[in-house]
């Protein structure tokens, strides 16, 4: 699949089928995502993929814990609390009120890091791009936050390096094509944060 059409039509995928992803998938999604960028090639990510389902269920159940917690935070009480044109609010919802969801993805791939920065970003996207080549989906996701140490034990994950980026991956029971996104005058401005560009007339 040429770049661009992975580009304009990759979306968050949420809704999985358990249909295994095989090996040379996998393989694929991690040669990408360490190809990413990275300053001074420092290469600052490791890669877990999780595909025990009893580990699943206890990360699963965590998921949808440190997500209401962040929320909370913000102020939503629970899901009635998300405006109903929240689109990507709503979506959220099928992970994040049924742990049963989160955890039937046939992988949850944790982006690990031994500092957070863009680069680690970079190896998201990448990964996320070469699974759309594939037809699988994903998503990004975080069990962090008040699991954070529940996870580092449960997974072995070293002391100091940040485990909070989870990718659930899995053959999609929807559909890919364009997400809705602002417009570009109101992202993408001129010399000056603001100014209209040549590509704000629509």
């Amino acid at each position: 699949m040429p770049v661009g059409e992975a580009i304009f039509t990759q979306r968050a995928i949420r809704r999985l089928k358990p249909d295994p992803i095989d090996d040379a998938d996998l393989e694929i999604l991690l040669a990408a995502a360490a190809r990413a960028p990275s300053g001074g090639n420092r290469q600052p990510w490791r890669f877990l993929v999780v595909r025990d389902q009893k580990l699943k269920d206890q990360l699963a159940e965590w998921y949808v814990d440190a997500y209401w917690a962040r929320r909370r935070e913000r102020g939503f009480s629970g899901p009635e609390a998300i405006p109903k044109d929240d689109s990507s609010g709503q979506a959220a919802l099928h992970f994040s009120t049924n742990p049963e969801n989160y955890a039937r993805a046939p992988v949850l791939l944790f982006v690990i890091a031994e500092y957070k920065g863009a680069d680690i970003a970079a190896a998201c996207q990448n990964l996320m791009l070469a699974a759309r080549a594939l037809g699988i989906g994903s998503t990004i996701t975080s069990i962090g936050g008040i699991h954070e140490a529940d996870v580092h034990r449960l997974l072995g994950i070293p002391d100091g390096m940040d485990a909070s980026c989870c990718i659930p991956i899995g053959w999609p029971e929807g559909k890919f094509g364009p997400a809705q996104r602002k417009p570009l005058r109101e992202v993408a401005f001129l010399d000056h944060f603001g100014a209209a560009g040549p590509w704000s007339s629509d």
